[in-house]
């Protein structure tokens, strides 16, 4: 793929998840056979489902599997799901698992943005064009946290010290490539600082970077607003940014990323697919079954829970979607120097 160099804001631009909301269709195929994501079919409740959150326990991947597992449970739509940890290098050890299963039915993978930067940047032989897509489910912000006693007040303030002595100050957060790994190196650039040089630590789960942020092995951590949320209620974090346009009601972080610019507004996003060569009619099922789970009361609840964005797209249009997101991250990883396609 030709290497496009942008900008830094333009960087931070393509890296946004885009936010249309999943339109109705009343298209249907050809015959009776009824198209994937058509309103129109009819899901029947699955017997069993496994669901490979690609991340350790305590991770955003983890977290979303858990809370689609536990929605399809509560609303019938699966009998036995069950959610299975498959960690390490940004989900794609995960994906090298899955992807040879073609046509492999009963089994779904979360994916999402982590995955797709982990293909490019780890230069996998795997791809996300080796599933097939079902549904974005949700969005993101990404927030950045110190201990509660960090001297740091603001994201300036880190963002000078790592300038003044990059090694001095260590962060925390999700694989190599990771969305984590992304919105640091965009900041890193807004404030003058090469993104190599930040001593950035990856860890393979939430629960991990957690564990060092709170034991002051680490002077900052980036991750997923629902990974840090609850530290940052109960005082046990200082809470210095979150990627949103605007304050986020219920979580008090000094600044938003337009606080700091108008374009360091960032989501991570997450989805599920399948593996690839599944039949029409199956893959119809599935994108059924994820609309009508995402339709219903327990799935709100668990976006409120959780403080997860609404950002539910299914079927083609998510296919179709999945690919314009991969050149947009291509084009952030070749310009943060992480790319090896």
């Amino acid at each position: 793929m030709k290497v496009t160099r942008v900008t830094a804001a333009a960087a931070v631009t393509v890296a946004l998840v885009a936010l249309s909301a999943c339109s109705d269709t009343n298209d249907t195929s050809s015959g009776d056979k009824p198209k994937a994501g058509d309103k129109k079919s009819q899901a029947k409740s699955l017997n069993r489902l496994e669901i490979i959150a690609p991340a350790a326990p305590g991770s955003g991947w983890d977290q979303t599997a858990r809370a689609v597992q536990d929605v399809m449970r509560a609303g019938s739509l699966v009998k036995a799901p069950e959610v299975k940890n498959v960690p390490g290098a940004s989900g794609t050890v995960a994906l090298a698992q899955v992807a040879p299963q073609k046509g492999k039915e009963e089994v779904w993978i979360a994916s999402g943005l982590a995955m797709m930067s982990g293909v490019i940047s780890n230069g996998t032989d795997v791809t996300l064009d080796d599933l097939t897509p079902l549904a974005r489910l949700v969005g993101e912000y990404e927030v950045i946290v110190t201990p509660k006693d960090s001297p740091y007040k603001s994201v300036e303030d880190l963002f000078k010290a790592i300038k003044k002595d990059p090694k001095s100050v260590a962060i925390a957060g999700g694989s190599a490539g990771s969305a984590d790994h992304i919105y640091i190196g965009l900041l890193a650039k807004h404030f003058g600082v090469k993104p190599a040089d930040v001593n950035y630590v990856p860890y393979s789960g939430g629960g991990e970077a957690t564990t060092a942020i709170l034991g002051g092995k680490v002077q900052a951590g980036i991750s997923g607003l629902s990974e840090f949320s609850a530290q940052v209620k109960e005082g046990k974090m200082k809470g210095l940014l979150i990627s949103s346009e605007k304050p986020v009601e219920g979580v008090e972080f000094a600044q938003t990323g337009a606080d700091v610019n108008k374009d360091l507004a960032f989501q991570n996003w997450r989805s599920m697919m399948a593996p690839a060569d599944i039949s029409d009619a199956v893959k119809a099922q599935y994108v059924d079954t994820l609309t009508k789970m995402h339709d219903s009361q327990g799935w709100k609840d668990a976006l409120a829970k959780n403080a997860w964005n609404d950002n539910f797209i299914a079927g083609d249009e998510f296919g179709t979607w999945l690919k314009e997101e991969n050149t947009r991250v291509q084009g952030v990883l070749d310009e943060l120097g992480l790319s090896k396609k």
